[in-house]
């Protein structure tokens, strides 16, 4: 029972993930965390990989598809390497406060109370972004500290990226929903890559079983390939609705984890 509620959670996670560009952490995690069938370290640490692979074989399919807007590498590049730096930064910001706390637990109650916050953010943006006015940043000092925020937060809540990336890539830079989601799936691609090679690297590895890594990696790139696909035959306006839809039950299911783990 416990293989086959991480086999759904992560396969459906991950095809919405690469529909809306959210990475899929931002479901996996929250979900994992309320079912209780791991550890609050070992589900931080093995979503970010399900959603490393997701991103791979995501971003892999959307370059080779025919797309309606240019993608340019130059940006994307400088934005990511922003998300690099910002990775090993939450990384560590992350493990500084398991230091602090004896109970893992209370890291739990932490990051699903920054996420809850983030993601109703993103839902009230998203709501009324037609009314908000937006920028076209192209300073790429500055870009590369955007990339610094979104990594930082991509990491310390291993969810990836979530719906924060999507909604600083709308106001920043005025891209449409597609187009952003493709840029955030790039930025979560690096921004994981390196969070995971310092949690290797410095041995913060949690315990885990390999089969589940195994299981839960192979549901990223299934669901990466899905959801791209998907991604192509949708409108902007229906991956909108989807993404709001998805903000709300993330909301739910984060402050049902803050009550669950005080």
């Amino acid at each position: 029972m416990e293989y086959l509620i991480i086999v759904i959670v992560c396969f459906l996670s991950s095809v919405v993930g690469a529909i809306c560009g959210i990475g899929g952490g931002v479901i996996i995690k929250p979900v994992l965390d309320a079912t209780g069938v791991m550890a609050v370290t070992t589900v931080s640490f093995l979503s970010g990989c399900t959603v490393l692979s997701m991103s791979i074989v995501s971003l892999y399919k959307s370059m080779k598809a025919k797309r309606d807007f240019d993608f340019d590498k130059v940006f994307a590049t400088v934005l990511a390497l922003g998300g690099v730096v910002g990775g090993l930064t939450g990384k560590e910001l992350y493990q500084g406060i398991l230091r602090c706390l004896t109970d893992s637990s209370r890291v739990g109650a932490i990051q699903a109370f920054v996420l809850m916050l983030v993601t109703a953010g993103t839902l009230i943006y998203t709501i009324f972004k037609g009314k908000i006015h937006t920028k076209n940043v192209r300073s790429k000092a500055v870009i590369f500290l955007i990339g610094v925020v979104l990594g930082i937060m991509s990491s310390f809540l291993g969810i990836g990226g979530g719906p924060i990336n999507l909604v600083v890539l709308f106001f920043f830079f005025s891209m449409a929903t597609k187009q952003a989601a493709m840029y955030s799936i790039y930025v979560i691609m690096f921004s994981q890559i390196s969070s995971l090679l310092s949690t290797v690297i410095k041995g913060n590895v949690p315990p885990f079983q390999p089969a589940v890594l195994l299981l839960m990696a192979a549901c990223g790139i299934l669901g990466g390939l899905a959801g791209s696909r998907i991604n192509k035959k949708i409108e902007n306006e229906t991956v909108d609705k989807l993404f709001m839809a998805l903000m709300g039950l993330i909301i739910c299911i984060n402050i049902y984890n803050i009550f669950r783990y005080i």
